[in-house]
């Protein structure tokens, strides 16, 4: 179940991207934490504890909210546009390429 549930800017034009290789879909100006935060529950595992993180601070002050690109990029997701066919990794893949 998605921790966010999307009331504004509905009719904003979709953009698809993907989260751990899954399709996904998030609106024209969401910020890249907004729209994972839309498809799930929580943003990424933390590096320390593994317990789930969703953001802390929404203002590119905290370490909380860095994510993986496929090209290898770290961004933050809080400040990132959402930008189409974004390909996002949150997750660590396992040898059998199924996300840990």
């Amino acid at each position: 179940m998605p921790l966010l549930h999307r009331v504004a800017r509905q009719n904003e034009v979709p953009i698809s991207f993907s989260l751990n290789g899954k399709p996904c879909e998030g609106r024209h100006g969401d910020t890249l934490l907004s729209a994972i935060l839309t498809v799930d529950e929580r943003l990424r595992p933390s590096d320390f504890s593994h317990e789930p993180r969703a953001g802390f601070c929404q203002m590119s002050a905290c370490q909380d909210c860095w994510v993986t690109l496929t090209s290898g990029e770290r961004v933050r997701a809080c400040s990132t546009p959402l930008a189409e066919g974004m390909q996002v990794i949150t997750q660590a893949i396992t040898g059998a390429g199924e996300a840990a």
